[in-house]
């Protein structure tokens, strides 16, 4: 079978007898974490219904850029701090604990390159809730919070070229001069990686991102 045939059927799977599951997908920056999130949700959208089942990106509490420069902390953007991760963590909670709510959830623009308050909801048909950020591992209260709400956290890896090469397309594709996005990712994205890999061993499942396509490591 194809391989996102069987993680869509692992998914389901947390459902059980709950109301809701909400699966966490963590990992390097430019590991497939939102390829692998988007790829699921079509999948339990075709055998299941586009109502059963949503997406809800870490990425929507990003501390705004008036926040980072308050704090110091714009050079660092993407680093675990300059996370609203309180407020994640309560809305992962939230979902679980009001399944009959439209439960309102802010997104991120990348062209801007800020949050955006309630641009996406989850709404009372969904039983399964994907949502996928780099820090859900870490051994910090505020993010144990996080993984606390959830009721499975995958961890995404593969080959760290390929991923470094895809950061980079990204940053240029977003405005970074080349140059400057390879420094980006060497400074900033690669410290984020290493500390993210530290928490690898924390996951309920290994997901590899190979030339293959994915599949749950044994």
């Amino acid at each position: 079978m194809d391989g996102i045939v069987d993680l869509a059927a692992a998914a389901v799977g947390l459902v059980g007898d709950r109301r809701r599951a909400v699966l966490g997908i963590a990992g390097a920056p430019g590991a497939g974490k939102s390829t692998l999130a988007e790829a699921l949700v079509a999948e339990v959208a075709r055998t299941h219904g586009a109502e059963w089942v949503a997406h809800v990106p870490m990425d929507g509490f990003h501390l705004a850029d008036a926040q980072l420069e308050r704090l110091g902390a714009l050079s660092r953007k993407g680093a675990p701090d300059t996370f609203d991760a309180d407020g994640y963590a309560a809305l992962l909670r939230r979902l679980v604990a009001e399944p009959d709510s439209w439960v309102y959830a802010p997104g991120f623009e990348r062209t801007l390159e800020q949050p955006i308050a309630a641009a996406m909801v989850v709404p009372p048909e969904a039983r399964v809730v994907v949502t996928e950020g780099n820090y859900l591992l870490l051994p910090e209260a505020r993010w144990e919070a996080a993984r606390a709400a959830t009721d499975a956290v995958w961890f995404v890896t593969g080959d760290d070229d390929v991923r470094r090469a895809r950061l980079v397309s990204r940053h240029v594709t977003f405005g970074k001069e080349p140059e400057a996005a390879a420094l980006w990712v060497e400074d900033t994205d690669e410290a984020n990686a290493r500390r993210v890999a530290e928490s690898a061993h924390r996951a309920d499942r290994l997901v590899v991102n190979g030339p293959a396509g994915w599949h749950l490591a044994p």
